[in-house]
């Protein structure tokens, strides 16, 4: 892929909380992305059923479909969720379960960057190495590093507003983008 191609990521949010810290920092990378990129939401997960056999057997909701086609279609993915339970949610997991259903595979070969936020110290590390796992299954090409993991994200985040203000988390997630879209001209993305 040439280096000054414009490339186009996407971006899935894990929560559906409407004051999400994860969700102010999946708000704040399209202003953090280098040149030449675009970055644009996903819809919401909460659109989709819980996975069930027999519902996917009357055919493939309506929102997974255009989920997965617009997965396709972008040059990466960048999944920010919170950690529940030492974990992803589940409705992170259900959304994958229906996308993982889907031939071809929507993930399949994506660039993949994760990051995830949380008051904790450790900002969601646990979530992080489960969906590690869980995109060893869908073929995703996950960025290894740098890793980001917002700790104490209430103090990097303003209460009224939902933005992300702290500086060198916003740094920091550049630097990430920056990695992204290197990895993604250095592997190609598939269509």
């Amino acid at each position: 892929m040439p280096l000054n191609n414009p490339l186009h990521f996407v971006t899935l949010l894990g929560s559906l909380r409407q004051g999400s810290y994860n969700a102010a920092v999946a708000r704040a990378l399209p202003s953090l992305a280098p040149d030449g990129v675009t970055i644009t939401a996903l819809g919401s997960i909460a659109e989709f059923p819980h996975y069930d056999a027999d519902l996917q057997a009357v055919g493939i909701p309506p929102a997974v479909l255009g989920m997965a086609a617009a997965i396709a279609a972008a040059d990466g993915v960048i999944i920010v969720t919170p950690e529940y339970n030492y974990s992803v949610p589940g409705t992170l997991k259900n959304a994958l379960d229906w996308l993982s259903r889907l031939s071809p595979q929507p993930f399949a070969g994506k660039p993949v960057a994760i990051q995830s936020a949380s008051p904790g110290a450790i900002g969601g590390a646990r979530a992080q190495y489960h969906l590690r796992q869980i995109l060893v299954f869908l073929d995703a090409q996950v960025l290894n590093k740098p890793e980001v993991m917002v700790g104490q994200v209430k103090g990097k985040v303003n209460a009224e507003t939902l933005e992300l203000t702290d500086t060198v988390t916003r740094d920091f997630i550049s630097g990430q983008l920056t990695a992204l879209t290197a990895f993604a001209r250095r592997i190609g993305v598939p269509r």
